[in-house]
């Protein structure tokens, strides 16, 4: 089993920045992809941006050119870093790991509120 440990959220004000971290842990298998989700009111949980451990990275057409995701692959540990933060960034902020043993298997964290008021 995989342990997510996120950490980074808070409150901003609009325009701001933080950035978020999450450590993955509990595995003796390697993690071949981590990603980042949100969860705003009212809506599904929705991708943000993922990366796998060859660097392949995808975004979210709503924060391409804002946000950054990032991995250290050593660390098991991957890094969003959010700039020009809207209202409607406000969410909770779920980072996930694909684990592939003999079946591919994704676990979640338990989620970091970012709150970016107007």
């Amino acid at each position: 089993q995989v342990q997510l440990v996120e950490s980074g959220g808070g409150l901003v004000q609009a325009g701001g920045s933080l950035r978020l971290s999450c450590a993955a842990s509990g595995s003796s298998f390697s993690i071949n992809g981590m990603g980042w989700y949100r969860q705003r009111p009212g809506y599904q949980r929705e991708l943000v941006a993922t990366i796998t451990s060859g660097g392949s990275i995808n975004y979210a057409d709503s924060v391409k050119g804002r946000f950054t995701i990032s991995r250290d692959n050593a660390k098991n540990t991957v890094y969003l870093q959010m700039n020009s933060l809207k209202p409607e960034d406000t969410a909770v902020s779920y980072c996930n790991a694909l684990v592939v043993t003999a079946y591919p298997r994704t676990y979640w964290g338990q989620g970091t509120q970012v709150t970016v008021s107007s």
